[in-house]
């Protein structure tokens, strides 16, 4: 690795980051208590800090505010659950550019995760059944992010213009290909909406592999089990330098990059 950064956000660290269960995972009374603990504070902080960045994320520039509020509830979501980040970058990013982040998606702690190490204003692609949420889907609408509608085709040309004008306004753009979490933490085929949006812009995507989050809580599960996740950025892929490509082919080529990162 050429750069290499290990942030602690999480007084525990239980686990070795990988699919299986961690030989070092916490005793019973630890994982009872952080699931009442994790599971309280994140329904409430969602709650009063959606509210705050519901408002915040109106203000000029719009979604700035409501974007360093999403990263306090990131940040305090993983303490409290007793979360120890480690990232690791393959290569710098350059400040103030927009990329396109395209990460697997294994548990609900991969926001946090990722809102808590991206750097710069970064929106993402949601399902818009999140939007519908109260408190935290007002947050959403207010900071900018980008609603998918699975269901309709037609609003596909809408979310890409969003999308397009968030990468000229120099924000990154994250999203996940697969389009659902893994059940059991293999790489599910991805879909090639990230892949079209930067052939429309010529922004770089990043690369993203996660690992660890699964363990920490794994779909349709409420225990909150404290443990190691690791996140790894991998180089940029610049499309200038690989010329006419065909987008399944691109598409191959970054989930090819995320299975790399997750090895």
């Amino acid at each position: 690795m050429s750069e290499m950064e290990a942030t602690e956000t999480g007084s525990e660290a239980g686990g070795n980051a990988s699919r299986e269960p961690s030989k070092g995972r916490p005793p019973l009374w630890r994982i009872v208590l952080r699931t009442i603990i994790g599971n309280v504070v994140v329904a409430l902080d969602t709650v009063i800090l959606g509210l705050l960045a519901s408002v915040a994320g109106w203000l000029p520039p719009r979604g700035h505010w409501m974007y360093q509020l999403a990263r306090l509830w990131s940040r305090l979501n993983l303490w409290v659950c007793g979360v120890r980040l480690e990232v690791e970058r393959e290569s710098p990013l350059e400040p103030g550019r927009g990329y396109i982040y395209m990460s697997n998606h294994q548990s609900m702690f991969d926001i946090p995760v990722l809102i808590g190490s991206i750097p710069g204003q970064t929106r993402f692609m949601a399902k818009k059944s999140l939007f519908k949420i109260p408190a935290f889907g007002w947050a959403l609408s207010a900071g900018g992010f980008i609603p998918v509608d699975r269901g309709n085709r037609r609003a596909a040309a809408e979310t890409y213009r969003i999308a397009v004008e968030h990468i000229d306004k120099g924000h990154s753009i994250l999203i996940f290909p697969e389009q659902t979490r893994s059940p059991d933490g293999d790489l599910l085929p991805f879909k090639r909406g990230g892949v079209v949006i930067a052939q429309q812009t010529g922004a770089a995507i990043v690369p993203v592999g996660i690992r660890g989050t699964r363990e920490i809580r794994p779909k349709g599960s409420s225990l909150v089990i404290p443990g190691s996740v690791r996140v790894r950025y991998g180089k940029p892929i610049e499309l200038a330098e690989l010329g006419e490509t065909e987008t399944a082919e691109l598409v191959a080529k970054v989930r090819s990059e995320v299975e790399r990162l997750l090895a």
